[in-house]
C-alpha cells in the first residue's frame, strides 16, 4: 500500500489545540461492525459498553520530557527524552541548528551538565552528569512535551488534563489519548454496570509523532516502544473471553500492547516485559482486540494505519470525513470514535 492510501484534509480549525473544560463532554462517534454511524458524547459512553465487556487501558504516565539548553559552542539546543536508560542515561531526540557530536556537552535548563555519548539514527544516547537521577532532574527542570501540532507551550493546566486520571507508572513522552476523556465518576459507574477494567503498561514514545517518509508503508521501520502486561490482566480477559464477553482496548497503545503481546506467544497472551516494534497496517490479522476506543488521528500516520487495519480502510475514510463534515475536534485533545473491528 502506498502512503497516499492515508492522506485526507483537515482544515486547522478542527485540530484541538486546548482541552474542554470536562473530560466526558467530548463528542463520541460509534462506527457499527454493520458500517452505521451514530453521533453520541463520551458521557453517554456506558451506554454502548454490554455487561460482561473488557476494557483495557493503559496506564502510563507522561514524563516532562522536555529540556531546552545549549551546546558548549553556545548554539541553542531541545532535547526531547524518548526513554530514561537508568539514572544516568537517556535516549533522546536532539533539536539543533548543528547535529552535536559525540562527546560534546551541553547544559541543560542551566542546571544539568550532558555528555553526548552515542547517535543512532535520530535519537542520541546522552549522560546527565549531576548527582541527582534522571527522573527527579525531569521532574525538577523538564517541561511537559504537548505534541507539535498544539504548537503552544504547556500551561499549568496541561499538567493535569494531558494525564489520564488513572495514570502511574512514568515513562511516557506522549499521553494515551483516548484515556483522557474518563473522569473518575466515568471509571466508577462502568465498575458499577458489571464491566471489567484492566491495565497494560505501554510507554508512548516520540516516535508516534515521526512523519512516515516511505512511499510504500512496507519499508517503514517502525520505531520501538516498551509494555508491560500484567498476570491480572492476562487472567482478566481469559476469564472475559471465555464467558463471551468482548475485549475493548481504551487507545491505540492499549492495543498494540496486546497485540504485540500476542504475536509474540503464538496468539496467546503472557504476562511479563517486552519491546515491539509491530506496525499494524491493513491485511493485520487481530488476535484479541475486537473494539476500539480511539481519537481521530493524523493524516498519514502509523496510528492512521492501524485503525484502518481494525475498521477497514475504506470505512475509515468515510468516517473521517464524515466527522470533519459534523465539525469533530481532531487529535490529541480532541474527540474520540467508538469502532467495531471488521470481521
Amino acid at each position: 500500500m502506498y502512503l497516499s492510501d492515508f492522506q485526507y484534509d483537515l482544515p486547522d480549525d478542527r485540530i484541538a489545540r486546548y482541552p474542554l473544560s470536562d473530560r466526558d463532554q467530548s463528542r463520541l462517534l460509534v462506527f457499527g461492525d454493520d458500517n452505521s454511524i451514530e453521533h453520541s458524547r463520551f458521557d453517554r459512553l456506558p451506554g454502548f459498553i454490554p455487561p460482561g465487556s473488557m476494557l483495557v487501558f493503559n496506564d502510563t504516565k507522561v514524563i516532562k520530557a522536555r529540556l531546552f539548553g545549549k551546546k558548549d559552542s553556545g548554539g541553542k539546543v531541545e532535547v526531547l527524552v524518548e526513554r530514561i536508560l537508568d539514572d544516568r542515561h537517556v535516549l533522546a531526540a536532539i533539536r539543533a541548528s548543528h547535529a552535536p557530536k559525540p562527546d560534546s556537552r551541553l547544559l541543560l535548563a542551566d542546571a544539568i551538565p550532558a555528555t553526548v555519548i552515542a547517535r543512532e539514527e535520530e535519537f542520541y544516547t546522552l549522560r546527565f552528569e549531576h548527582a541527582l537521577p534522571v527522573a527527579e532532574l525531569l521532574q525538577c527542570y523538564g517541561q511537559l512535551p504537548l505534541p507539535p501540532y498544539i504548537n503552544r507551550p504547556a500551561t499549568d493546566s496541561d499538567e493535569a488534563r494531558y494525564q489520564t486520571v488513572y495514570a502511574r507508572n512514568a515513562g511516557a513522552v506522549a499521553a494515551p489519548t483516548a484515556g483522557l476523556h474518563f473522569d473518575q465518576n466515568m471509571m466508577d459507574h462502568l465498575r458499577l454496570l458489571g464491566v471489567t477494567i484492566a491495565y497494560v503498561t505501554l510507554h508512548v514514545g516520540a516516535g508516534t509523532f515521526q512523519p512516515v517518509r516511505v512511499a510504500h508503508i512496507a519499508d517503514h521501520s517502525m520505531h520501538s516502544e516498551s509494555y508491560h502486561i500484567p498476570q491480572a490482566t492476562v487472567d482478566a480477559i481469559q476469564k472475559a473471553q471465555f464467558a463471551g464477553g468482548r475485549i475493548l482496548a481504551v487507545g491505540t497503545t492499549s492495543l498494540r500492547a496486546l497485540e504485540a503481546c500476542a504475536s509474540a506467544h503464538q496468539g496467546h497472551l503472557a504476562a511479563g516485559h517486552g519491546e515491539t516494534r509491530i506496525f499494524i497496517t491493513p491485511g493485520y490479522r487481530f488476535q484479541v482486540v475486537e473494539r476500539l476506543l480511539t481519537n481521530f488521528h493524523l493524516p498519514r500516520s502509523t496510528l492512521l494505519m492501524l485503525v484502518s487495519a481494525f475498521a477497514g480502510i475504506d470505512n475509515i475514510r468515510d468516517a473521517y470525513q464524515h466527522a470533519i463534515k459534523e465539525q469533530y475536534r481532531f487529535f490529541s485533545y480532541g474527540d474520540v470514535m467508538l469502532i467495531e473491528r471488521e470481521l
